[in-house]
């Protein structure tokens, strides 16, 4: 296929580490793809930046151009989900496909698609579901693929490259659950000392 010919689509990324499987999977499918950054829930402000800086390193070494948001507005997220926390999930994946569908219908983009479809931690249907709507909503279609039977993959080359890989999904609330839940493990060791 011609370069004129290449269909381009615009990648929502989340992290370098779950950039790796889709981009790869994209590319052998023929797609010009660019990366775009926006992801207002991260929390707290180093680790916006931790994830920000290796995905930009991670774009070098791959020779993938990146579209950056790169303000920190964690303060909007936190207003628009606080007393509806059990709802975040589906607000968080809506503002930020939404900018992505956005932006691939304003840029010319023939499709968009996200890293989210990526990791198994996610609410993989959900981000579908919402992605879907989307594109029928803006007028972009939606290139939907199942990408986490690359997730063995894409977990090694992000290892094998050195690329920070974070704990938790970004949100302050997520961040909270991870460490409820490591509390959580240790419990059982504290408790063998009562009588």
């Amino acid at each position: 296929m011609g370069e004129k010919e290449r269909k381009k689509i615009l990648l929502h990324i989340c992290c370098a580490p779950c950039t790796i499987y889709p981009l790869t999977r994209l590319r052998e499918d023929g797609w010009e793809v660019f990366g775009y950054f926006y992801n207002l829930n991260i929390h707290p402000y180093q680790e916006f930046q931790k994830r920000l800086e290796t995905l930009k390193n991670f774009a070098n070494m791959v020779d993938l151009r990146l579209i950056l948001r790169e303000e920190y507005d964690v303060e909007h997220f936190i207003r628009q989900v606080v007393f509806r926390e059990s709802k975040r999930c589906y607000y968080c994946y809506t503002h930020r496909l939404e900018a992505a569908a956005r932006l691939a219908k304003k840029s010319g983009f023939d499709s968009f698609t996200t890293t989210l479809l990526y990791s198994k931690q996610q609410r993989h249907d959900l981000i579908r579901e919402i992605a879907e709507g989307i594109s029928r909503k803006i007028g972009i279609p939606f290139h939907y693929e199942d990408f986490r039977e690359g997730w063995k993959m894409g977990i090694e080359k992000s290892k094998e490259l050195g690329l920070y890989r974070q704990q938790y999904c970004g949100c302050i609330y997520s961040e909270a659950e991870r460490f409820m839940r490591k509390g959580n493990e240790q419990q059982p060791s504290t408790r063998k000392h009562k009588h």
